[in-house]
């Protein structure tokens, strides 16, 4: 019997790989496709239609909906829609920032305790994520309402008027948004401070270093990472989120996932819904490549690169 050459054995090795790597990733692409893909692609197709009497779409194709997402009505032009966008944008920085400055000292707190207590405290972290979150709205709805702890000190201080609560309020919907998201911020940081070289930091302390300077230069850069990735965790879903808005804004602080959802729901205006999700799509790649960017120039390797 002749001996297959190296030649074909290569390729058929390179074959088998091949075969095994296709098994493998096949079932997450199945599911990546009818899961994201064909609901986003439907999307796309039911934004360039025309709003139906029944607010379904129908032909013809049109831009009338990306109009009506600019503020361009039968009325003329109202920046009520651009209003809800910025407030969106807002909301999500002022958010984005608060559940930074709470969760580095509390990402360093837990790395500085003691072994055995580290899993305690990340699992006090934690556990509040695992009740629903309509459940979590409606317990700050009763912490915020007028004539609570919190309200009447807000009352004393001349923050709101008599006998009026913190909810609902642009406030409350920051505080839901820190609250909701705190953990997926504290987890990453935390990660990043379990690898810290303390090398670095003392070296930066020998060398006459301030608190500050030596946490900007020997701290920081070794934290980008989970920085970073707590960033795209907590500022992409806030930019859409619903039902925080809705329940703690009562109609006064609406985000554009509130804008979306009442166009399918009681406005009945599909493509001008399918518009707004178009635009937060476009908002995530921006954001994405905005980090990227950042990760480039700020830590130079490929580890903070998203």
């Amino acid at each position: 019997m002749l001996q297959s050459s190296p030649m074909a054995w290569r390729r058929r090795a390179v074959v088998s790989e091949t075969r095994h790597l296709l098994f493998s990733v096949a079932p997450g692409a199945v599911w990546i496709f009818i899961f994201l893909v064909l609901p986003s692609a439907y999307l796309m197709g039911v934004a360039f239609m025309t709003n139906g009497p029944y607010g379904l779409p129908q032909m013809p194709l049109s831009l009338a909906s990306f109009e009506r997402l600019a503020g361009f009505g039968f009325l003329g032009w109202s920046p009520g829609n651009l209003y809800t966008l910025l407030r969106s944008l807002w909301q999500t920085l002022v958010s984005t920032a608060l559940v930074v400055i709470i969760a580095y000292p509390v990402a360093y707190y837990i790395t500085t305790c003691r072994e055995k207590w580290r899993p305690i405290l990340l699992l006090l972290v934690v556990v509040p994520s695992w009740t629903n979150q309509v459940i979590r709205a409606f317990g700050w709805m009763n912490l915020l309402a007028p004539g609570t702890p919190l309200s009447d000190l807000a009352d004393a201080l001349g923050l709101i008027g008599p006998h009026m609560g913190l909810y609902p309020s642009n406030f409350a919907v920051t505080l839901g948004l820190v609250y909701n998201f705190l953990p997926f911020m504290v987890l990453p940081l935390y990660a990043a401070f379990e690898k810290l070289d303390t090398a670095q930091v003392e070296a930066a302390q020998d060398l006459y270093a301030n608190p500050i300077r030596a946490f900007w230069h020997a701290v920081f850069p070794q934290t980008l990472p989970g920085l970073l990735a707590g960033t795209v965790l907590v500022a992409i879903p806030a930019f859409g989120m619903y039902v925080i808005p809705e329940l703690l804004g009562g109609g006064k602080g609406m985000m554009l996932g509130n804008l979306v959802a009442n166009q399918f729901a009681e406005s009945s205006n599909w493509p001008l819904g399918a518009a707004g999700a178009i635009l937060m799509l476009i908002a995530t790649f921006i954001g994405l490549f905005a980090m990227r960017r950042i990760g480039k120039r700020l830590g130079g390797g490929e580890e903070v690169v998203i």
